[in-house]
C-alpha cells in the first residue's frame, strides 16, 4: 500500500477510486502539443541574413541605435502645439529672424533651482513689456548606466515646457517653440509672451 501526504496509508476505497480515475485518463502526447498546425516556409536568404545580424548583434539600419519609447520626443511635443501667435511672426521666429529681448541660461542648474529662476525671469520679462525671450536649457548629458529604470536625457529640456504651461506662467506665455540653430537649437526655447493688459 502507498502512503498519503499525512503519512497514513491509503484505504482500500481510496486506492480503488484512484485506479478508476487512472484507467479513464488518456496519456498526453507532447509532440502533438508543440507541432504547429500551419506549415512554415523555410526563410529566404535575405531573411536569414537579417536574422543572423540580429543574433550577432550588428545594427541593421543606422549606426546609432535609438532607444524605443512610446512617448513622443520633446521636440515633437513642442512642435505639435497649436500656433497661438501671429502666423507671419511665428514663421520669422522659426527661421531665427526675430531677436530675443532677454535670455536666461538654466544650464547646469538643478530642478529645484531652475524652476524658481525661470518663474522670476518670465514674470519679470512680461512685467517689463518684453515679447520674446530665450530660455537656454542645454541638451543634457547621457547618464543612463543601462540599469532597469531608464534615466531621462536632458531633464531641464523636458521640464521647462511643462513649467511654462502651468500656472502662474501659463497666463503670460503665448507660445513656446524650439529655438533656431543660431540661438541654441535643441538646447533652447523661444518663449513668446502675451501683451500686458
Amino acid at each position: 500500500m502507498k502512503r498519503g501526504k499525512s503519512g497514513n496509508r491509503l484505504s482500500d476505497d481510496d486506492l480503488a477510486l484512484w485506479r478508476k480515475v487512472a484507467d479513464r485518463t488518456e496519456k498526453l502526447d507532447l509532440k502533438s502539443l508543440f507541432t504547429p498546425d500551419v506549415e512554415v516556409a523555410p526563410p529566404t536568404a535575405p531573411a536569414l541574413k537579417k536574422m543572423k545580424s540580429v543574433l550577432v548583434g550588428k545594427p541593421l539600419g543606422s549606426p546609432k541605435a535609438k532607444p524605443h519609447s512610446l512617448v513622443p520626443s520633446i521636440t515633437d511635443q513642442v512642435g505639435a502645439a497649436p500656433v497661438q501667435m501671429d502666423k507671419k511672426a511665428f514663421t520669422k521666429l522659426k527661421r531665427g529672424k526675430l531677436v530675443p529681448e532677454g535670455r536666461i541660461d538654466l544650464h547646469g542648474m538643478t530642478l529645484d533651482r531652475a524652476h524658481p529662476a525661470l518663474t522670476r525671469f518670465i514674470l519679470s520679462a512680461h512685467k517689463s513689456g518684453k515679447r520674446l525671450v530665450l530660455v537656454i536649457t542645454g541638451k543634457g548629458k547621457m547618464r543612463d548606466d543601462g540599469g532597469p529604470i531608464p534615466v531621462r536625457h536632458g531633464v531641464l529640456r523636458h521640464q521647462v515646457p511643462q513649467w511654462l504651461s502651468m500656472a502662474p506662467l501659463s497666463q503670460v506665455v503665448l507660445q513656446v517653440s524650439q529655438a533656431h540653430v543660431s540661438h541654441g537649437g535643441g538646447g533652447a526655447y523661444y518663449v513668446y509672451l502675451r501683451r500686458q493688459r
